[in-house]
């Protein structure tokens, strides 16, 4: 984006805001928009007109939000509900990352008990075993692409364990996720989209039919019994749920896993400093979730009722997007927001959100993250960049601040 596009306000589009080019000049996008345009104005194709949101006080105002929806369904009529972009939307759209009071209370908590402070210290041993397991298979080498060999098989392997899904089908899963978190609304995409959401709904039935021949004690078999009785869970809501947990259970780690270890190699003195003072690594972490937030956009929040933002009125049926990066950059909330301080005080990031759609997650993110980068400098004394920083590509997509790899020589 060139200086006059930034100094004119210029409508971005989805495909824009999910442009490799884009995630290379985000932040500095976004600190003229925090001084400028705090609201900033969206094209969303089939979605219709909608508004970025750049400040961190704005966003919390915001993602607390009671005029804002994320089921549409409770913000447009019958006669105005847009037509289905996708042919198998409604299967995976179901979950409570799209839903609303009450229907989001009911759905989080049929999992919120697999995620509870106790539950998710049982898994530290085997968060353990996984990440040196990963890291016997590469050491010899004395190389590896953190993103392929360790930041996404790592996570992956765990929440599949925790639904009890097979980890042979792992890949299978990276390539649907990716299609789930792909907003585009290019004719060819969607086509292709469509098509892997429709492997994954067969994947999904199938997986259901087993576990109701064989039920075990994993949190799919728990869904399906909830479904079982009827009131509590829809066979859609089974489907997207599952998905949910399958896609959010694995991509946000990846991405901290790897942004912090970027930001780590980038940032010489600090990795020097978490060497010498383990004790820092959760201060480390804090500061890795703030600096590149792994999901740098929400999901869209629909308004339900008209209200007032900096002057400017937002209408029923516009689209909130709100960026979590940039909230995490603003520096009427972090001093040196640009600079990268593993010891930073008073970190209130809010890189898993905040309010009823605080990521049910983050606590086995956050444990997942704390024993890969651990093991990782203690087993790897030596790690560095194979290659310079700037040759470390943004992938381009809308939701998500990731690498495409991260080559790692030790």
């Amino acid at each position: 984006m060139s200086s006059k596009e930034k100094n004119s306000v210029t409508i971005l589009t989805e495909s824009q805001l999910s442009s490799r080019a884009f995630k290379d000049e985000a932040y500095e996008f976004y600190k003229e928009l925090r001084k400028s345009q705090p609201l900033y104005p969206l094209s969303l194709g089939a979605l219709g007109k909608g508004w970025l949101i750049s400040r961190y006080d704005d966003a919390i105002h915001l993602l607390k939000n009671e005029k804002l929806m994320k089921n549409y369904e409770n913000v447009f009529t019958a006669k105005e509900k847009r037509p289905a972009l996708l042919k198998n939307e409604e299967s995976l759209t179901k979950h409570m990352l799209n839903s609303d009071p009450p229907d989001h209370n009911r759905l989080r908590t049929l999992v919120q008990k697999a995620f509870t402070h106790r539950m998710i210290l049982q898994l530290e041993d085997k968060i353990q075993h996984i990440a040196d397991s990963l890291l016997d298979k590469v050491q010899p080498n004395k190389f590896m692409n953190l993103v392929d060999d360790y930041a996404f098989p790592l996570p992956i392997i765990v929440i599949s364990e925790m639904l009890g899904i097979p980890l042979e089908d792992r890949q299978k899963f990276r390539v649907w996720s990716q299609a789930i978190i792909d907003f585009s609304d290019a004719p060819e995409r969607l086509q292709e989209n469509d098509h892997l959401l429709g492997e994954f709904v067969e994947y999904l039935e199938s997986l259901v039919r087993k576990k109701r021949r064989e039920p075990a004690g994993d949190l799919i078999s728990a869904l399906i019994q909830a479904e079982s009785e009827g009131t509590q869970l829809s066979t859609e809501e089974l489907y997207s749920m599952i998905m949910l947990l399958i896609v959010a259970g694995h991509e946000t780690t990846v991405n901290l896993i790897t942004n912090m270890t970027y930001a780590l190699m980038c940032h010489g003195d600090q990795l020097e400093k978490l060497r010498q003072q383990p004790d820092l690594m959760n201060s480390a972490i804090e500061e890795a979730l703030r600096f590149h937030s792994p999901v740098e956009l929400t999901t869209i929040r629909w308004t339900a009722e008209p209200f007032i933002l900096h002057g400017q009125e937002i209408k029923r049926k516009d689209v909130i997007i709100i960026s979590l990066a940039s909230a995490n950059r603003d520096e009427k909330i972090f001093p040196n927001a640009d600079i990268f301080d593993i010891e930073r005080k008073n970190n209130r990031h809010i890189a898993f959100g905040h309010g009823n759609h605080f990521c049910l997650g983050a606590q086995l993110a956050r444990l997942e993250a704390k024993i890969a980068i651990s093991t990782l400098l203690r087993r790897c004394p030596n790690i560095q960049l194979k290659g310079e920083k700037e040759q470390m590509k943004w992938k381009g997509n809308f939701l998500m601040r990731a690498l495409e790899e991260l080559p790692l020589s030790f």
